[in-house]
């Protein structure tokens, strides 16, 4: 009986335990990075914990270089997005046209896909959101959270290292 009780435990350890420290991991992530944009009465803090589940999901070697694509990439689409809808506001043409020139900057800065896609989801956010204020303010509050939420999920890789939980590694 004792025999089956440890086989029981160390099943249920095996299998289960990983998917709870990550779950528990993740949740502490996102509402830190969530109550740390909110410190700074960033205008839609929400930005923050959506990158921070981009991020810890990574281990904290692919965190670092990840991040950094994703921090030039959320840079390069801030200054680009800010540029162009400060002098030609938002339109279809001006959008692709900052996708376009997005690609060609981030591979001057020799960056990869991931810079390029960040770069792209922030011309997306300060061109085709309704504008709330000037330009370069809402380029500057998008980097501001999405900063945010890459500084808290980097810490947190660095603190409490990601151990890829079983269950988890068959999802795609």
């Amino acid at each position: 009986m004792a025999n089956f009780r440890v086989v029981v435990l160390n099943r249920l350890e095996s299998s289960w335990w990983p998917v709870l420290v990550h779950s528990v991991r993740t949740a502490v992530a996102a509402v830190a990075s969530l109550l740390v944009a909110r410190l700074f009465r960033l205008p839609q803090p929400y930005w923050a914990p959506i990158t921070t589940f981009v991020i810890t999901q990574s281990s904290l070697g692919a965190a670092f270089t990840v991040s950094w694509q994703r921090f030039v990439g959320t840079v390069l689409g801030a200054v680009v997005g800010a540029i162009v809808a400060s002098h030609f506001g938002p339109s279809v043409l001006a959008f692709g046209t900052c996708v376009f020139i997005l690609g060609l900057l981030c591979a001057v800065a020799h960056s990869d896909l991931t810079a390029y896609r960040f770069g792209g989801i922030t011309v997306a956010l300060v061109l085709l959101l309704p504008p709330t204020g000037p330009a370069w303010q809402i380029a500057f509050h998008r980097f501001a959270e999405v900063s945010v939420g890459i500084g808290v999920a980097v810490i947190l890789a660095g603190v409490w290292p990601e151990r890829e939980p079983k269950l988890l590694k068959r999802i795609p």
